[in-house]
């Protein structure tokens, strides 16, 4: 019996423990992700994010268009109503609680599809596939995706995953 209390305790312990630390995953930001994310032989991948419509998707709030629809349904401004920029900002998507260094200006950033990268940022731990998942790590699903890209959106499209996914792919030529 004692051996099952132990063992009881043990396994509660290494659960509250996972729980505990999934809690201290914070929002970084882009800048952060760039100092190793940027250099040629690894495949500039946050050149490729800065230049598409992720990273400018809180400057798309701005246009014309998007304040007319924004009013049609009787929002005053995009770039500072909820429903709006939970989908063009990475920041106003998450807990603020959870954001050490990320802005709102950055758009939807890489830690919108990848995670809050602040325990998975060294070198050493994105080494390691399995370790920077257990440290925050995740790999775009289609489910991710969707959960901006979708009928919710007053400009939804109809969303094809693969598609999407090869118009803003930016691999790491070292890991092919």
């Amino acid at each position: 019996m004692l051996l099952k209390k132990t063992f009881l305790i043990a396994f509660l312990a290494m659960f509250a423990g996972g729980a505990l630390m999934a809690q201290n995953f914070k929002y970084i930001g882009a800048p952060k992700c760039k100092m190793c994310h940027n250099k040629p032989d690894k495949g500039e991948q946050f050149n490729k994010w800065q230049e598409g419509p992720h990273a400018n998707a809180m400057k798309s709030l701005s246009t014309d268009k998007a304040k007319e629809i924004a009013s049609a349904k009787g929002i005053a401004d995009p770039t500072t109503d909820a429903a709006c920029i939970k989908c063009h900002a990475t920041a106003g998507a998450v807990d603020s609680k959870l954001i050490a260094t990320l802005n709102i200006d950055e758009g939807v950033s890489c830690e919108s599809c990848h995670g809050p990268g602040s325990r998975y940022k060294g070198a050493a731990i994105m080494k390691d596939r399995e370790l920077s998942m257990e440290n925050g790590l995740i790999l775009p699903t289609e489910e991710v995706c969707k959960s901006c890209h979708n009928e919710e959106s007053p400009t939804y499209k109809p969303f094809n995953f693969a598609e999407a996914s090869a118009k803003i792919a930016h691999p790491d030529p070292t890991l092919q």
